[in-house]
């Protein structure tokens, strides 16, 4: 996974993705210059998963929608539009939670944990319900994490029982349909270098 990251990018697409990488750094140091302490938190909190589409060697169309997702969710808390458009929590929630649980699976898969989607062994079926579960259990940390957020460092972050469950039916949601196009589709989400990998174990085993 070291070598994805440190791979130079060699397509126009890949380097716009690079840039929302960059986008995200600056975007901590913009949210700290111009609002408070808890919005720049917010926004260094995706920074890990900025980076985790390049370190999988994601294709860069799914990179960018990644890197896109996370930036308009965190710059949404930033600027308080969910509080705005009362709306707009349920899309972001669906789009974010059904790519971080595509990512998720692509990592487990890339340290050999479960099945690349086009590996000898990957099941459709199991393919998604491990996406959904997958979603399910980020958008519970999510919501475990703006809990804490609003427990013990600001009241500011909108919790209550209803949003709570609503959010994480949107994202289960998101997760189920993220996890269909990647089991019927591994040829638009598969990093490159994973597929090559599990080819040459298929070779080297028969």
């Amino acid at each position: 996974m070291i070598d994805n990251f440190l791979r130079p990018a060699e397509t126009g697409a890949q380097r716009v993705a690079d840039a929302l990488r960059l986008l995200g750094v600056l975007s901590v140091l913009l949210a700290l210059l111009f609002h408070e302490l808890t919005d720049a938190a917010i926004v260094a909190f995706t920074l890990p998963a900025l980076m985790l589409p390049r370190f999988i060697g994601m294709r860069a169309w799914a990179d960018i929608s990644v890197s896109t997702a996370l930036l308009v969710a965190a710059w949404s808390n930033v600027v308080d539009l969910y509080r705005v458009l009362w709306w707009w929590d349920v899309p972001v929630h669906v789009v974010l939670a059904g790519w971080m649980a595509v990512v998720a699976y692509l990592f487990l898969a890339h340290r050999g944990i479960v099945r690349s989607p086009d590996a000898r062994g990957f099941t459709t079926a199991g393919g998604i319900v491990l996406t959904t579960v997958l979603g399910l259990a980020l958008g519970a940390l999510w919501e475990m994490v703006e809990w804490f957020g609003y427990a013990y460092l600001t009241d500011d972050i909108y919790v209550t029982y209803g949003d709570t469950v609503g959010d994480m039916a949107a994202g289960g949601l998101g997760a189920l349909v993220a996890g269909v196009l990647m089991a019927r589709g591994p040829e638009l989400l598969t990093p490159t270098a994973l597929r090559t990998r599990e080819s040459s174990e298929t070779t080297s085993s028969r």
